[in-house]
């Protein structure tokens, strides 16, 4: 990456992001919220959204900084610089392990101490998050939240804008349909429907 970067938003994902860019050697330029962050953050602010227009499309990358819980808004902004032309960094720790035959899409972040096994795809501004562990041929819908401590055993398939709770297990060959969420530490042993909240243990 040649590029510096802004962040788009300024909450704990954020603090997160900007650390793993800097470990990376990434120019952070700074963020963009709708008023200065309350939480500290060592970054300039910007000013609101409108305030990337200063930068052409060409100049810089944006990094989706709004966390995984908010799955809505980070879509909207998403496709929103998308239709402006703008482009989204990826973020991957130095720590994460990912396969060489894994496929990455636009604005993927890849957490500390996340695994990416052999034929995983990973659709656009996809989450994978702390100890994330995704396991081989699974395939993660744009939007998508594998969330702290979330296992994916193989042959999974994630549906788009979908949350997979934190320490949940989903076991092989499961799909999960669109807009879905899997609570905190669900184990899921059957499909999920489009739109359905399944927790505990089996997952119902």
């Amino acid at each position: 990456m040649t590029r510096p970067v802004i962040l788009l938003g300024a909450g704990g994902h954020a603090k997160v992001l900007l650390e793993t860019l800097r470990l990376n050697g990434v120019e952070v330029l700074g963020y963009v919220a709708p008023a200065p962050s309350a939480e500290p953050i060592d970054a300039k602010y910007l000013g609101d959204d409108d305030q990337v227009a200063m930068f052409a499309a060409d100049e810089v990358e944006l990094v989706n900084s709004v966390g995984g819980l908010t799955l809505d808004r980070r879509q909207r902004l998403y496709d929103n610089f998308k239709a402006r032309s703008y482009h989204f960094s990826p973020v991957i720790h130095p720590s994460a392990v990912i396969s060489n035959s894994a496929s990455l899409g636009e604005g993927v972040q890849i957490m500390a101490g996340a695994v990416i096994q052999a034929g995983t795809c990973l659709a656009d501004n996809v989450i994978i998050n702390t100890r994330a562990s995704v396991d081989h041929d699974c395939y993660i819908d744009s939007h998508s939240h594998i969330a702290v401590g979330a296992v994916l055993a193989g042959n999974i398939h994630v549906g788009e804008k979908t949350l997979i709770g934190a320490g949940s297990i989903v076991i092989q060959g499961i799909a999960i349909g669109i807009e879905s969420v899997v609570g905190a530490g669900a184990v899921v042993v059957h499909d999920v429907p489009a739109g359905k909240t399944v927790v505990g243990v089996p997952a119902r």
